[in-house]
């Protein structure tokens, strides 16, 4: 029987930095998109893509909560 990895959280804050730009990028291009295609699109499309922002900044406030987590993990054990 294999042991357990132990819990390598060495590259988390990079990780979830990563994770953070990439969401702000995909926000910012579904803001442009809508910006350039709004007269185009329905309401009720315009309204799905502001809820997915809205959805992406909440989770950015999770991931940079996760952040502070592991900066606080760190410094105990370093």
């Amino acid at each position: 029987m294999e042991k357990p990895k132990p819990d390598d959280r060495s590259n988390n804050v990079e990780r979830i930095e990563n994770t953070i730009g990439h969401t702000l990028q995909n926000m910012n291009e579904a803001r442009d998109f809508l910006k350039a295609h709004s007269d185009e699109m329905s309401e009720e499309a315009k309204q799905e893509i502001k809820e997915k922002n809205k959805r992406r900044e909440e989770s950015i406030e999770g991931l940079r909560e996760e952040i502070k987590d592991e900066a606080a993990h760190q410094q105990r054990y370093e």
